[in-house]
C-alpha cells in the first residue's frame, strides 16, 4: 500500500503546475472514495431486484390461495346448492385462472424444490378438476342432491391439499428472503470496512500532498486535509470555507459537494435497508400460526410474572427452535433428528401451560436419526392427540408418547396417548374416511393432511393407522421408507 502511494505522490512532484498537482490528488480521492458508494449502489440493486421478486412471489401465492380456498369451493357450493347451473357457473374459468397463476409461480421459483412443490400443486388442480367434471356429470344424470355433496366435499379437501402445499412454497420463499437478507449484512459489514480502509488512504494521501506543496499554500491544503480526516471519522456533515488561493477553490467547492453526496448516498442505501427488513418480517409474521404465537406468549408472561425465570428461559428456546425447524430453510426434507426435536420443542411448551396435565415421553432409535423424511408429520399427530385426546380426560396424568423404530427397511413411528380414545363408530368413520380420501371434516384437518401428504409425497396408497379403545386413550402410526441425503 506504501509503494502504491509513494509512486502516485512522485508522479504529481514531476508536474511543474500547483493546480496541476491538486487537480491529480484530488481526481484520485474521488475516485477512490467513491468506489464503495458505487460497489454498494451495484449490490443493493442487484439485490434489492431480487428481494422484490420473492416478495412477489409470496404476494402472489398468498392471492392464489384466496382462490383456491374460497372462490372454487364457494362456486361449487353454489351449483351444488342449486343457486346457479353447472354450465352456467365459472368453476373452469377460476381453474384456469389457478394453473396460469401456478405456471407463472413456476417460471418464478427460486429453487428447483420450489417448482417440484408448484408440480405437486399442479397435480392436486387437476384432481380437483376431475372431481368437478364428476360433479358435472353427476348433475347431468340427475343424481340425488347427497351424491353431489360427497363431491363437493372431495373438491373442499383437495382444495385444503392445494392450500396446505402454497403455503409450503411460501415459507421456502420467505426463507430465500432471509438469504437475501443475510447478504445485505454482509455487504453492509464488507463495504464499511472497505471505506474505512479507503477513508486512511485518503488520510496517507492528503498528508503526502500537503508535503509537497509551497509554504504559501501550506493553510489551504491543511484546511482539505483535515476535511478529509473528518470524512474518514464519520463527520459527513463537515465543510470547507472557501479558500483564498485560486488554484484550489474548485477542489474545496468539489470536496463539500462528494461528502454531502456520500452522506445522501449512505442514508439511501440504510433507508433501503430498513425497508427490506420491514418488508420482510411482515411476510414471516403472516405465516405464523396466530394461535399458538399468542398462547405461547401469555404463557411466557403468566411465568415471568410468577417469577419463574428458568421456565421462561426454557419456554423461550422451545418457542425459537420450533419455528427454526418448520422453516428449516425452506426445504420439504428434513432428518428424523430435526423432526423429533420439533416434536419436543412442541411438547415442551404445551407441557408447561397445561403442566399436570399433560407429561410427554420420546423412545425413538438413535439408529434412524440422521435418515431424511417429509417435515411436519409427527407434530399434527401430537397437535392431534393433545386436543382431541388429553384435554377431554377428567383427571390429571395425561401422557402422550412418541416412538421411533427401523423395521424391514422402514422407519416406523407410533403417537400413543392416554385419552377419552375413539368410540367405535366414529372410529370406522375415519378409518373409511382416510382409505377413501372423502374429505377432512369428519376426519380433521391435522390427521387427514398428514395422510395426504404422505401418501402424496412418497407415493404411496398407504397412510395413517388407527387404533382406539373409549375410555384408555389412542394409538395412531405410520411407516415410511428409509431415505437418505442421496435419494431425497
Amino acid at each position: 500500500m506504501k509503494s502504491i502511494v509513494e509512486k502516485t505522490f512522485l508522479r504529481i512532484l514531476k508536474t511543474n503546475s500547483i493546480k496541476s498537482k491538486l487537480k491529480i490528488s484530488f481526481l484520485l480521492i474521488i475516485l477512490i472514495v467513491l468506489i464503495p458508494s458505487i460497489i454498494s449502489i451495484i449490490f443493493s440493486n442487484i439485490l434489492t431486484v431480487r428481494y422484490g421478486k420473492l416478495i412477489h412471489n409470496v404476494e402472489d401465492a398468498n392471492s392464489l390461495n384466496q382462490i383456491v380456498k374460497f372462490e372454487i369451493t364457494g362456486e361449487i357450493w353454489d351449483i351444488v346448492s342449486g343457486k346457479i347451473e353447472f354450465e352456467d357457473g365459472e368453476q373452469y374459468i377460476i381453474i384456469e385462472n389457478i394453473y396460469e397463476r401456478l405456471n407463472l409461480l413456476a417460471q418464478n421459483a427460486s429453487t428447483r424444490e420450489n417448482r417440484q412443490l408448484i408440480e405437486v400443486a399442479r397435480r392436486a388442480v387437476s384432481t380437483l378438476e376431475n372431481y368437478v367434471n364428476k360433479l358435472g356429470k353427476q348433475i347431468e344424470d340427475g343424481l340425488p342432491v347427497v351424491e353431489n355433496e360427497k363431491l363437493l366435499e372431495e373438491i373442499r379437501g383437495v382444495s385444503v391439499l392445494v392450500y396446505d402445499v402454497i403455503q409450503e412454497f411460501i415459507f421456502s420463499e420467505i426463507e430465500a428472503i432471509a438469504k437475501v437478507n443475510d447478504s445485505l449484512q454482509r455487504t453492509g459489514t464488507i463495504l464499511t470496512i472497505l471505506e474505512l480502509t479507503i477513508f486512511i488512504l485518503v488520510v496517507i494521501f492528503a498528508v503526502y500532498t500537503v508535503a509537497s506543496v509551497a509554504e504559501n499554500i501550506s493553510s489551504p491544503i491543511l484546511k482539505l486535509k483535515n476535511l478529509s480526516v473528518q470524512i474518514a471519522e464519520g463527520d459527513l456533515e463537515a465543510r470547507v470555507e472557501p479558500l483564498d488561493v485560486e488554484e484550489l477553490k474548485e477542489l474545496a467547492q468539489s470536496l463539500n459537494i462528494m461528502a454531502g453526496r456520500i452522506r445522501d448516498l449512505i442514508d439511501q442505501n440504510i433507508q433501503e435497508l430498513k425497508n427490506l427488513q420491514k418488508s420482510e418480517m411482515k411476510a414471516l409474521q403472516a405465516q405464523i400460526a396466530p394461535h399458538f404465537l399468542y398462547n405461547t406468549f401469555d404463557t411466557i408472561i403468566w411465568l415471568a410474572e410468577a417469577g419463574r425465570n428458568d421456565d421462561v428461559v426454557n419456554v423461550a428456546m422451545a418457542f425459537s427452535n420450533f419455528f427454526r425447524i418448520s422453516l428449516s430453510k425452506g426445504k420439504d426434507w428434513i432428518t428424523v433428528g430435526q423432526e423429533v426435536e420439533h416434536v419436543k420443542s412442541y411438547l415442551t411448551i404445551q407441557r408447561v401451560r397445561y403442566e399436570s396435565i399433560l407429561d410427554f415421553s420420546i423412545e425413538v432409535d438413535e439408529a434412524m436419526l440422521d435418515f431424511k423424511m417429509l417435515k411436519l408429520i409427527l407434530q399434527p399427530l401430537v397437535e392431534n392427540a393433545l386436543y382431541h385426546g388429553i384435554k377431554f380426560r377428567r383427571s390429571r396424568g395425561g401422557l402422550i408418547t412418541l416412538k421411533g423404530w427401523i423395521e424391514n427397511n422402514e422407519i416406523c413411528f407410533s403417537v400413543e396417548d392416554n385419552g377419552i380414545g375413539i368410540q367405535p363408530d366414529r372410529l370406522a368413520l375415519i378409518r373409511s374416511r382416510l382409505e377413501n380420501d372423502d374429505g377432512a371434516d369428519e376426519v380433521g384437518y391435522g390427521l387427514y393432511n398428514v395422510n395426504k401428504r404422505i401418501q402424496l409425497y412418497y407415493e404411496t396408497t398407504r397412510g395413517l393407522t388407527i387404533e382406539s379403545t373409549p375410555g384408555q386413550g389412542t394409538i395412531v402410526s405410520f411407516r415410511l421408507p428409509l431415505r437418505s441425503e442421496q435419494n431425497v
